[in-house]
């Protein structure tokens, strides 16, 4: 078995949520949020900012640590067992322009409802669900604010 750690976030602006669409020669298709594989040397936070930067173009802010969402999946002759530690992330605009070369095809903001019935795995739309109540807390308290002020 292979153990791996990835790190991603749940880019949020103006109440709407990031998400990415894959579409591997149509063998792997479908909605994800942005997530990618721990560097040597890279603490989860710096993973975190580089793969939402990478992936979609957005310089988003780490806003608190969500959890970790754990699965397994088959490789050819083996077994890999990931853990992905997820960030609520703030961003500035509704900018975004989706990685080609890992094989996005399309980004965009969406609402929440949306953007939870798109995501194709589980496990990421519970992290969305988590990470979304987190940020209406927030923004009850008058604690969730973007740098434009707005």
């Amino acid at each position: 078995m292979i153990e791996a750690t990835s790190c991603g976030g749940v880019v949020i602006f103006r109440g709407k949520i990031l998400v990415l669409y894959k579409n591997f020669k149509n063998k792997y298709e479908g909605w994800v949020l942005p997530k990618g594989t721990v560097e040597p040397g890279e603490s989860y936070e710096e993973t975190a900012l580089r793969e939402v930067r990478e992936e979609t173009g957005v310089d988003a802010s780490i806003v608190k640590y969500i959890g970790v969402s754990e699965y397994t999946f088959h490789i050819p002759q083996d077994m890999v067992d990931k853990e992905v530690h997820w960030y609520l992330m703030m961003s500035d605009s509704y900018y975004s322009k989706p990685q080609r070369e890992e094989y996005f095809v399309d980004s965009g903001y969406y609402k929440y409802h949306e953007a939870y019935h798109l995501l194709k795995f589980s496990n990421e739309k519970q992290i969305l669900e988590k990470a979304y109540n987190e940020y209406l807390n927030l923004k009850k308290a008058n604690m969730w604010g973007n740098k434009t002020g707005a």
